[in-house]
């Protein structure tokens, strides 16, 4: 029996009967309506907090990993004590300590996954756009193990990258455990790595929005609403460990000037342009590694080779060094040592990142762009002292301006700045120096330090999100009124002698088929009806062997199109809600592909519609008599 036939007839106690047209219709499908959030999205919540708080003990661990190792490495004792490796007294053997760290994390890639390379998200923007969301189990482990000892040993690294991209991978672990859709299991790793960060700095908003623009690539409550409760999770975690001071500490700064404030704006244009000589010269010093004639897994230890010679001279440029981020937003540094410190960092961090060890990009480049904003800033009040410009905001807005060109991420980058130093007056000049930033790297750029990687792969990744134009157009606006029908009744042989008439109509491609009342049983294709070994003398209605799936002219043009999709049928019947049973017209593919013009036309430029008219200033208009030879 066919789903038709299933739908028309029913038994109950043993008798069989015929339903009412209203039961066929109702067995029939249509496209589910749309609502913003369903019960779901309670269960992805649910997990998100979980994430976020087990996120937030594992930066906590993370960072007491690090700690222990750098104790280790350059003092010779266990402890899990905050110093700095640049207060040891190793002398030259400080050298050899990094290059043992690369050798560690070589084998441990090779040996274990070569996903651990890199700075986490990148990676895992390439998981979200080519692998459903799915990182290896592995790296939950490995990932953070050799962050560790690569930072540990002297990695001119903050320990937020791998933090965030361990939080990742342990959402998207969870969202393999659990029955999870794709677009699921992408909120969750999104979840876990804005919870990283935000264990890590306590900036819970800028880690939503980090996630919003470099790994969910749309802006949905299904998904910022647990990525948001994770974040919060976690920054509680951090504040039972270390309380609620900012990660930064800062002092009070002046309130800005008008024309301070186009001067912090310039300072982020400058800084764009800075943000667009590091992404290239870390992607240059990449492709050098690249030729060279030696196995990648030894590439770390060479890399580290420069770190430890770079950390000799500059032992300021060892390990995460959030206490260079502090003194330098503090103006506690001497501008000749910032200037050094920027130099032997951008040396020290682009080689070994280039090298392809474990490693991030954001503490490195908010400590260089926060240098060079400092710098800019004290030529500034050099040159232009009655400007009023503090040469804190200067390289506050340095520090996040670089990280805003390089990234992408304008507004996670203007928001982290303020929480991590909770200097509102800061936030004028933020907000104006990253968006400055943000445009001059989109001019001289096209990919990202984030993006530029999996691009050379062949992976797009999107820089827009911008409403979908198919849900702003209803199916009633677009579909083809007037469809012609075929009568259940009639014959097939009938039917295929009018196909083959070539009269109006007989080149459509679907036919709704309806009975005597005009109520829709089905629709039949062109293929059904001509190239069917069906006997001439059947009617319509025996050919039709499914319940019509059909959509109401309220609908979107995406619910068609996903109810299309979902069927694998390329026409609907489209109907009204107030009469159910009546067919209005049909949409096909090609309907839908025209609402796409909506956009097209939104990028075309339009003339002028306002034509302004400014009188003439001057000479007024004089009455004059007409003279005797003018008459």
């Amino acid at each position: 029996m066919s789903e038709l036939d299933s739908a028309r007839s029913a038994t109950t106690d043993g008798l069989t009967v015929s339903p009412s047209l209203d039961t066929v219709l109702e067995s029939a499908q249509v496209p589910a309506q749309y609502a913003v959030l369903d019960r779901r999205v309670l269960g992805i919540c649910g997990l998100a907090l979980g994430i976020g708080v087990a996120a937030g003990f594992i930066a906590q661990l993370l960072i007491g990993l690090i700690q222990f190792i750098t104790n280790l490495a350059f003092f010779q004792r266990y402890s899990l004590a905050d110093l700095s490796p640049a207060d040891n007294h190793l002398g030259l053997v400080v050298i050899l300590v990094p290059v043992v760290g690369g050798l560690l994390v070589g084998f441990m890639a090779r040996y274990g996954s070569k996903a651990i390379r890199g700075h986490g998200i990148p990676e895992a923007m390439e998981q979200v756009l080519t692998n459903q969301s799915r990182i290896p189990a592995r790296l939950t482990f490995l990932k953070p193990a050799s962050a560790a000892i690569a930072i540990g040993t002297g990695g001119p690294f903050g320990a937020e990258g791998p933090i965030i991209a361990t939080g990742g991978a342990l959402g998207s672990l969870v969202g393999q455990i659990v029955r999870t859709t794709p677009a699921e299991r992408k909120t969750l790793l999104s979840a876990g790595a804005a919870a990283g960060m935000a264990a890590t700095f306590g900036s819970p908003v800028a880690a939503v929005l980090l996630a919003v623009e470099l790994l969910l690539f749309e802006f949905r409550p299904r998904s910022i609403i647990p990525v948001a409760l994770a974040s919060a999770a976690a920054t509680g975690v951090r504040m039972l460990f270390l309380g609620v001071a900012p990660a930064f500490d800062m002092p009070g700064v002046i309130h800005p000037s008008a024309a301070a404030l186009g001067i912090y704006i310039l300072l982020g244009a400058l800084m764009g342009v800075v943000a667009v000589t590091v992404t290239r010269s870390v992607y240059y010093i990449e492709d050098l590694f690249e030729r060279l004639p030696v196995h990648w897994m030894w590439w770390p230890a060479l890399g580290s080779l420069v770190v430890g010679v770079v950390g000799y001279f500059a032992p300021r440029t060892l390990g995460v060094g959030y206490e260079n981020i502090t003194d330098i937003l503090s103006d506690n540094l001497p501008l000749k040592a910032v200037i050094f410190l920027c130099v032997m960092k951008f040396i020290s961090w682009s080689v070994s990142l280039g090298s392809g060890t474990s490693g991030g990009t954001l503490a490195p480049l908010f400590t260089i762009g926060g240098g060079l904003g400092a710098v800019l800033g004290a030529w500034a009040v050099w040159l232009l002292p009655e400007a009023g410009v503090d040469v804190r905001i200067a390289a506050l807005v340095g520090m996040a301006a670089l990280f805003a060109g390089a990234s992408r991420a304008l507004l996670a980058s203007a928001v982290f700045a303020f929480e991590t130093t909770l200097q509102p007056l800061g936030l004028l000049p933020l907000l104006g120096g990253c968006a400055a930033s943000y445009l001059i790297s989109c001019l001289l750029m096209r990919n990202s330090i984030m993006t530029e990687k999996i691009a050379r792969r062949g992976i797009h990744t999107p820089a827009e999100y911008v409403a979908d134009v198919l849900e702003q157009v209803l199916v009633g606006q677009i579909c083809s009124r007037g469809a012609v029908s075929l009568r259940a009744d009639d014959k097939l042989a009938a039917v295929r002698a009018w196909l083959a008439s070539g009269a109006a109509g007989t080149t459509h491609q679907g036919f709704p088929v309806l009975d005597a009342q005009e109520v829709l049983i089905g629709v039949l294709t062109r293929r059904d009806l001509v190239s069917s070994s069906e006997a001439d003398g059947l009617c319509i209605r025996d050919l039709v062997r499914r319940l019509p799936k059909y959509v109401y002219d309220d609908c979107t043009v995406r619910q068609a199109a996903d109810h299309m999709v979902n069927h694998g049928i390329g026409r609907l019947p489209v109907v009204s809600r107030a009469r159910p049973h009546r067919v209005v017209g049909m949409v096909t593919r090609s309907n839908i592909l025209s609402v796409y013009r909506l956009r097209v036309e939104e990028a075309m430029a339009e003339a002028p519609t306002i034509r302004l008219r400014v009188p003439r200033l001057g000479r007024r208009p004089v009455n004059r008599r007409p003279t005797d030879s003018a008459a």
